[in-house]
């Protein structure tokens, strides 16, 4: 999900506090919906209420049905249509139509599945949440719906009934040099739903003044990327110029499985860089991952542009959109 929700946490919580939770999740739009699919609101059993399956528009009417939920522990399938006048009132341009899986926990949604899908979020371990809407059996995946995982994409399967709701972690962006580029390409990946960390031991670059608000860390890149751990919604951005600096952070990522290495440089750099990792043993195929020079070609210039050109070659190899 983006950005990264935490109703499944919180109705863990209520459950186990006592006061009953039901989660209600987006599972099928038409038209202007307000709210993407997979999207999440938790209810609890005294009536609180966290997340949103339609900006407003229906809330009202999904709370009244998971507290009827939790009483009777049976799941339930809503479809609701958002006029045109109700979708102009939470700023949308024009109205649709929505499904919304109302699931109780402990009774149709069973506690130990909940703490599972809990648990691999907590590790960042990609999970695929499976439930048919007419049998309401229900799994956890952590190897099906490459296509649906790699587009973070929740819905409806063509048979109709079997919902996928997508539980990727938040993507993840980290930079190596606390460079003019990092100060524009840090809060433009933070827009796009990336959690950024600036790695450099620098502390004239790397300070709160020129990154406000973000995670610095003053580690050698090495050991910063060993700390944080590097996955497969982890993408690694080397700015620094200095092979001492970016070496070190690009070897962890060639034994990784980060899903994308950018590294700046000229064609000539990036030679040398590739001479350097031969060097160090790895093989033709690992040192291909390493996207330099970085970024896609659109002639940037300025900082700033080569920020654009970063964010959108990592987007482009994150939707399988480039090799």
């Amino acid at each position: 999900m983006t950005p990264f929700e935490h109703a499944p946490e919180t109705a863990l919580d209520w459950h186990k506090a006592g006061t009953g939770a039901a989660l209600a999740t987006v599972v099928q739009t038409w038209g202007s919906a307000p709210r993407r699919t997979g999207s999440q609101l938790v209810v609890s059993g005294d009536g609180r209420i966290e997340g949103s399956v339609s900006g407003g528009c229906v809330e009202g009417a999904v709370v009244a049905e998971a507290l009827e939920a939790l009483q009777d522990g049976k799941h339930r399938l809503l479809e609701f249509g958002v006029s045109d006048e109700d979708a102009f009132a939470v700023g949308l341009a024009c109205g649709g139509t929505i499904k919304v899986l109302v699931e109780p926990v402990g009774s149709a949604l069973p506690a130990e599945l909940l703490e599972e899908l809990v648990a691999a979020r907590t590790s960042r371990t990609p999970a695929a949440y499976e439930v048919n809407l007419a049998t309401g059996s229900r799994r956890l995946t952590r190897s099906g719906y490459p296509d649906r995982m790699r587009m973070d994409r929740s819905g409806l399967e063509e048979d109709g009934e079997t919902f996928v709701a997508v539980h990727n972690p938040p993507l993840r962006l980290v930079c190596v040099g606390a460079v003019h580029i990092a100060q524009a390409l840090v809060p433009m990946a933070r827009i796009a739903g990336y959690d950024p960390v600036i790695i450099d031991p620098r502390t004239a670059f790397a300070s709160a003044e020129r990154f406000p608000g973000e995670t610095l860390m003053d580690d050698w890149p090495d050991e910063a990327v060993e700390k944080l751990g590097l996955d497969t919604r982890t993408a690694l951005v080397l700015l620094t110029h200095d092979p001492k600096l970016d070496d070190p952070a690009l070897q962890a990522a060639l034994a990784a499985d980060v899903f994308y290495i950018g590294a700046l440089g000229s064609k000539k750099t990036h030679a040398a860089r590739v001479a350097r990792m031969q060097e160090a043993g790895f093989t033709e195929d690992q040192i291909a991952r390493i996207h330099g020079p970085i970024g896609l070609d659109i002639g940037a210039a300025s900082p700033a542009e080569i920020a654009v050109s970063i964010l959108s070659e990592m987007t482009a190899v994150l939707r399988g959109k480039q090799p």
